[in-house]
């Protein structure tokens, strides 16, 4: 099952006041695994950055000056999103502005209904409880200290570990099999130019075999057993 857990920044909180998105990050997933996939692109929002909005992920107009237009990956997005469902934290805010975005385009907006909200997720299995990509991470004891700022490529990968944790876990049985570890290498692939930068290990799980038929010696000790037994309600 392939999804694509997704996360933006903007210039502020309001797309119907022309608040525009700066950052994409999509992480692509197979049955809730990351794969060595992603989409990540800065862009230019064509306006100032409020201040406020600079504060919480420090992308300056300075930085955000040479950018690509939101138009100008539009179509590559969705090319990477493909019909995939969507998970992202709060999955109304993004998914609204990227809506925004493509409506200015004349293009289709993104239904709501695609979205996984994993907030929505968290309040639900633990209620009353913080439900903030941080305390989620702290939850589940997933390393967020690079997490200085906010980011959507950095919220994203972390997202989708949150998403793991959050569906079930690396084990999502009844935990009674030990599981062995495979490193996987996730590298950092921009999808928007090809370029290969840092890469990154994540330890995933591997599930040994587990049988489910009784052996021939399993079938002959048990009716050796039965045998001992005065009306064994297996002989009935």
């Amino acid at each position: 099952m392939r999804e694509i857990v997704l996360d933006t920044e903007t210039t502020g909180f309001d797309h119907l006041n022309g608040d525009r998105v700066v950052e994409i990050g999509c992480i692509e997933l197979e049955n809730h695994i990351p794969t060595a996939r992603h989409f990540h692109v800065y862009l230019n929002p064509e306006r100032p950055m409020p201040q406020a909005a600079f504060q919480i992920h420090g992308l300056s107009d300075q930085f955000l000056a040479d950018k690509p237009k939101f138009a100008e990956v539009a179509d590559k997005l969705l090319e990477f999103i493909g019909d995939a469902p969507l998970v992202a934290h709060n999955a109304e805010f993004d998914i609204k502005f990227l809506s925004a975005e493509l409506k200015r385009l004349g293009k289709s907006e993104i239904e709501l209904h695609r979205a996984t909200d994993t907030v929505q997720i968290a309040r639900r299995k633990f209620p009353g409880a913080p439900a903030s990509l941080d305390a989620l991470c702290k939850r589940f004891g997933i390393d967020n200290s690079n997490r200085t700022l906010h980011g959507a490529l950095l919220d994203a990968q972390l997202l989708a570990e949150v998403y793991l944790e959050l569906m079930g876990g690396r084990q999502a049985g009844l935990g009674l099999v030990v599981e062995s570890q495979v490193e996987v290498v996730v590298a950092d692939l921009d999808f928007t130019d090809g370029r290969r930068g840092p890469s990154q290990g994540i330890a995933l799980p591997v599930r040994p075999p587990r049988p489910h038929m009784a052996t021939p010696e399993e079938l002959a000790a048990h009716q050796s057993f039965i045998a001992k037994i005065k009306e064994a309600i297996w002989l009935k």
